[in-house]
């Protein structure tokens, strides 16, 4: 699944392509695809068309586009919200350059007029269907600062306010964090995990974390001290924007950017994967455990599982 450093990737590329572009018209080939949209597929296709695409922001996993009328002037009060899901892509596309092709998994087009790229399609791909699109009133933050990065305004689709803030957030408040992970009665992974808590991690940068700051994913978050959850948070932070730097992690074709092209992060991937590989720092095979009808990965000895979650 697309994590923080994917998305953020995603947006950067809307955001240099299609910000200024008017939507021409909207084309949905299945329903589900945008089935988060009250009024179905009609009524997003009715209120996309001829909207301004105002830019490009991203908060956690979630992206929008805000929407503006270009015949009105005042700040956006409506977005196209996406969540990719599993395998959603957005790709932008010059049929004069790439040809009228489709892709197989094409599930929405927005044909776009006014792009200051050329850029005529924004198409929205998606093999196993789990990803969606809206269109999506604006709410207030609740702290008054800027939504999402990529985005000055102080407000949010409104599916995407309960979502907590992501550690390359610069509103992010860092103490507040910390304590909000201490509080809780859980294991480090899943509050790491837990969107509400803090959005962007997953499962593959989460075991990276935890590697990179020598914690195993089941110490209990109450009774880890600040410096502790401070390193892990770092760690988070500082694999994500590695990440970044290379466009992301990708093992498929599931991922790429607005051009189609993947991710080479997983090249530098520390455990996440490597099940029975050597330890970069120590030597020692990689374990896998199950853990949440997923896996993780960790070195048993870097990180040492504690008695009964707790140390």
């Amino acid at each position: 699944m697309p994590e923080l450093p994917e998305v953020e990737t995603v947006r950067d590329g809307l955001d240099r392509l299609v910000t200024g572009a008017v939507v021409q018209d909207v084309e949905v080939f299945r329903d589900y695809s945008v089935r988060r949209h009250e009024g179905g597929p009609t009524g997003f296709a009715d209120q996309l068309r001829g909207r301004r695409l105002a830019g490009a922001a991203r908060r956690g996993k979630y992206l929008w586009l805000p929407l503006t009328d270009p015949a009105a002037a005042g700040e956006p009060a409506a977005a196209l919200l996406a969540h990719l899901g599993m395998s959603g892509q957005l790709l932008v596309r010059d049929p004069a350059v790439a040809g009228e092709w489709a892709h197989p998994h094409l599930r929405v087009r927005i044909h776009l007029d006014e792009a200051p790229s050329g850029a005529h399609h924004l198409d929205f791909v998606d093999q196993r269907t789990f990803g969606h699109l809206s269109v999506t009133d604006l709410a207030p933050t609740s702290d008054g600062a800027p939504g999402g990065h990529g985005s000055p305004l102080a407000a949010v689709p409104e599916p995407v306010a309960h979502i907590g803030r992501d550690l390359l957030d610069p509103a992010l408040d860092r103490d507040a964090l910390v304590e909000r992970v201490r509080r809780r009665r859980t294991g480090i992974k899943r509050a790491l995990l837990d969107q509400t808590v803090v959005s962007g991690v997953g499962n593959i940068y989460a075991d990276e974390a935890l590697w990179r700051a020598r914690v195993h994913y089941a110490r209990a978050t109450d009774t880890m001290t600040r410096p502790v959850v401070r390193r892990v948070l770092d760690a988070a932070t500082e694999v994500m924007a590695e990440a970044l730097t290379q466009g992301g992690t990708s093992f498929d074709a599931l991922y790429v950017n607005v051009n189609g092209e993947s991710g080479y992060f997983s090249r530098a991937l520390a455990v996440y994967g490597r099940l029975g590989e050597a330890c970069p720092r120590c030597g020692t095979p990689v374990r896998r455990d199950e853990f949440m009808n997923r896996s993780s990965y960790t070195c048993p000895r870097c990180q040492p599982r504690p008695r009964h979650g707790r140390w």
